[in-house]
């Protein structure tokens, strides 16, 4: 078995193994759909450069990873680092779709609301000491 089916376990994701990983099928499925999603990157050593990819725009970064236990994709919309919106999505398709949308403009409100499995993370505002 190669080291890209043993990373991915090729009972939960078999497509993803032919392209290479996570951030290979994700450009291919961009691609095939016809939306700009960025820059598209991987880590360059161990599993998860079979498990992780990057959608970088001048808004934020993507980051996308697998499920271990089931089939899902795990969505982290990232603004200089913290984590604004997250959610689990079903089809790789819909990771293209909320790159696509987030490197178009889209709000995080339209966001959510366009895709209902992402999230708006709550933001608290920090106490101060007296």
């Amino acid at each position: 078995m190669s080291d890209v089916s043993t990373a991915l376990g090729v009972r939960l994701y078999p497509d993803l193994v032919e392209p290479g990983g996570l951030a290979p099928a994700l450009v291919q499925t961009a691609a095939r759909h016809q939306l700009d999603i960025g820059r598209v990157t991987a880590p360059e050593q161990g599993r998860s450069r079979f498990t992780c990819a990057e959608a970088t725009s001048d808004r934020g970064v993507v980051c996308v990873s697998l499920g271990a236990q089931a089939r899902y994709f795990m969505i982290d919309l990232r603004i200089d680092g913290e984590v604004q919106a997250r959610g689990d999505a079903t089809d790789l398709l819909q990771v293209a779709q909320v790159a696509a949308a987030w490197r178009a403009g889209c709000t995080l409100a339209d966001l959510t609301a366009r895709y209902p499995f992402m999230e708006e993370m709550k933001r608290h505002p920090v106490a101060h000491a007296q």
